[in-house]
């Protein structure tokens, strides 16, 4: 059976950077409320009629491509993670096949939010691992902050949420190669309503509604208590979850990627699991949570900074709305 491996990775990230002194002029907040409960110093939110998740994602891509020294006709597949899509129908995947003039292949697009990119890389792996392809391409890709209250009452998730694009190129390889060791996934479906966006949804009379639009149902609403709380527990399990199923300890980790979900959540999981500074990667700092972008933006802001060689033992880790939560370990 064949293993895959990440050839290549890359992301982009809009122009435009919104700093804390510039949210304190939208919103009743100011630089150390947000760095205190966040971590965040600034973030990227896009250009109307300059950014969309497709171009983007384009960029993203072709710098994956260019990496992995790997051609668009090479590629057999994509797997699409965003729930920010262009359009509500179809998916992005296949405006992103259009855009890079690949083959006629297919494209799947999936909504698991922040745990988009780990579920999206599971899914490349599988197909992989079957023999079924043999270079993936999967994308994490969103523009958060057009649905965000920027009001006083929305400032919570407001102040966190960002937007950009992170791809990588899934090959086959030998199975004594480096590659994907495991991915776990998980969800708890109860818990839906404290992260989500309620409206536009396809159960109403009508799927937009100036009601909804006055009721401020189209933003993102989020506990942040909840997805705190639930947030340290699953990171630990699902890490965990990982290395025992490859009969590994945690001191094996060369780097862990957290997704971008609050500096303090990264911070936490690193002191229960005594890791130095250098063995965790985090870049919310100055990119906010781009949700299901923020590990392969990450993963391609860690290779550029040579925090990621050859061999080393990666784990990625995510928590999010649903809630689910998932993991990644792999060989680079």
């Amino acid at each position: 059976m064949k293993k895959s491996r990440i050839l290549g990775v890359g992301h982009y990230v809009p122009e435009r950077v919104v700093t804390n002194e510039d949210l304190a002029g939208m919103m009743d907040t100011n630089n150390q409320w947000i760095v205190e409960r966040t971590g965040i110093h600034s973030r990227h939110w896009f250009t109307p009629g300059v950014d969309t998740i497709t171009s983007m994602s384009k960029a993203a891509t072709i710098k994956a491509l260019e990496r992995a020294n790997v051609t668009a006709e090479e590629i057999d597949f994509i797997v699409f993670a965003t729930i920010t899509p262009d359009y509500f129908i179809p998916g992005n995947g296949v405006l992103l096949q259009r855009e890079l003039n690949f083959r006629e292949i297919g494209a799947l697009d999936i909504r698991n939010a922040c745990s988009g990119f780990i579920y999206a890389l599971s899914i490349a792996d599988q197909f992989i691992k079957t023999g079924m392809y043999k270079k993936v391409l999967v994308v994490g890709a969103e523009i958060q902050s057009s649905a965000l209250d920027k009001s006083d009452e929305g400032r919570s998730s407001s102040v966190i949420f960002a937007d950009g694009a992170g791809a990588v190129v899934l090959g086959a390889v030998e199975s004594d190669q480096p590659g994907i060791l495991s991915t776990h996934l998980h969800s708890e479906g109860k818990y839906a309503e404290e992260l989500y966006c309620k409206d536009p949804g396809s159960s109403r009379e009508v799927r937009l509604s100036p009601e909804m639009l006055e009721s401020g149902s189209t933003f993102l609403r989020m506990n942040g208590n909840a997805v705190f709380k639930h947030a340290v527990v699953r990171f630990m399990e699902v890490i965990q979850e990982a290395l025992s199923h490859n009969q590994l300890d945690k001191s094996a980790i060369d780097l862990l990627v957290p997704h971008q979900a609050n500096l303090r959540i990264s911070q936490y999981i690193q002191q229960k699991l005594e890791m130095p500074d250098e063995k965790v990667f985090n870049n919310i700092m100055h990119m906010g949570n781009t949700t299901a972008a923020t590990i392969p933006i990450a993963l391609s802001e860690a290779w550029e900074q040579g925090r990621i060689k050859e061999g080393d033992l990666i784990c990625l880790a995510a928590f999010g709305s649903g809630f689910t939560w998932a993991s990644a370990l792999l060989h680079w």
